[in-house]
């Protein structure tokens, strides 16, 4: 992993690499966070895992 590469990505990060709304974004992580809160895992309001989100998307 690169030292300068988020680990969180935010609304505004999440918006410009799906090309959406900002307030679409947030929807995606809240639903994102809610998979991963049901893991079990820690979950931060308003960001997203870098890696599930990538895994998700299927960069």
């Amino acid at each position: 992993m690169e030292t300068n590469e988020k680990i969180m990505l935010t609304a505004v990060d999440v918006a410009n690499i799906l090309q959406i709304k900002q307030s679409r974004a947030y929807s995606i992580i809240r639903k994102m966070n809610a998979e991963l809160a049901a893991q079990g895992k820690l979950v931060l309001r308003g960001r997203v895992n870098r890696r599930y989100f990538e895994q998700k998307i299927s960069i």
